[in-house]
C-alpha cells in the first residue's frame, strides 16, 4: 500500500523527476511523457464516467481500466535495467489485454458494423470517450517510439495494453451512442 504523507517534496525542482527505483530523468524525457500522458488518459476516463453512472456494466469496465492505466504507469516508471530488482516491479500482464479484448467484444456484439467514419459525438459520453480515445492514442504513439530507442525497453504486454485502451474506448463511444445509432457520421467534401 502506497503511503503519502507530503505532497511537495521539492526533489523534482531542478527539473527532473524520479522512476521506481530511485534513477532520475528531466521532466521532459520521454518515458516521463509517456506515463504522463497514460494518466491523462486516466483522468479523461474519469471525465467520461460522469456521464456513464447509467450504464452500470461499461462504468464498471471503465473503473478497472482506470486502474489498470495506473499499472500501466507503473510499469513505464520502472524501467527494465537489466538487474535484479530489489522486489518485483508492476507490470502489465497479458491477462490484462486478454480481458480488454472480451470487454471490446462483448460491447462491439452489440453493435451494427461501421459504413462510415464517424465524428465524435452524439452524447456527452460519447464525446468525452473519443476524446479519452484521442489521448490513448497520443499515449501509445509515446510508448511505441520509446520502445524504439536505443538502451530503452518496454514490456511487449504493455504495448498491446495501450493498443487496446484506444480500441475500447472508440467501441464504448458507439455503444453509449445508443449502440451506434446515434453516431454522427462524416460526411466526405461536405462543405465543399
Amino acid at each position: 500500500m502506497v503511503k503519502i504523507n507530503k505532497i511537495y517534496t521539492k526533489t523534482g525542482d531542478d527539473g527532473t523527476t524520479g522512476l521506481v527505483g530511485g534513477a532520475r530523468l528531466p521532466k521532459y524525457d520521454l518515458r516521463v511523457a509517456a506515463y504522463g500522458t497514460v494518466d491523462e488518459t486516466n483522468a479523461v476516463i474519469g471525465l467520461a464516467r460522469l456521464h456513464t453512472t447509467t450504464f452500470p456494466d461499461l462504468d464498471a469496465m471503465l473503473m478497472r481500466l482506470q486502474n489498470d492505466c495506473f499499472d500501466l504507469g507503473a510499469d513505464l516508471a520502472t524501467p527494465d535495467t537489466g538487474e535484479t530488482p530489489k522486489y518485483e516491479p508492476l507490470r502489465i500482464i497479458e491477462a490484462q489485454v486478454e480481458r480488454v479484448e472480451a470487454d471490446i467484444d462483448a460491447l462491439n456484439a452489440d453493435l451494427e458494423p461501421l459504413r462510415s467514419f464517424i465524428l465524435p459525438g452524439g452524447s456527452a459520453a460519447a464525446a468525452h470517450l473519443h476524446l479519452a480515445r484521442t489521448v490513448a492514442r497520443r499515449a501509445e504513439r509515446q510508448v511505441v517510439e520509446l520502445a524504439s530507442q536505443d538502451g530503452e525497453t518496454v514490456n511487449p504486454a504493455a504495448l498491446r495494453f495501450i493498443n487496446r485502451l484506444s480500441d475500447f474506448l472508440f467501441v464504448a463511444a458507439r455503444w453509449v451512442n445508443d449502440r451506434g445509432r446515434a453516431d454522427v457520421l462524416w460526411v466526405p467534401g461536405k462543405n465543399r
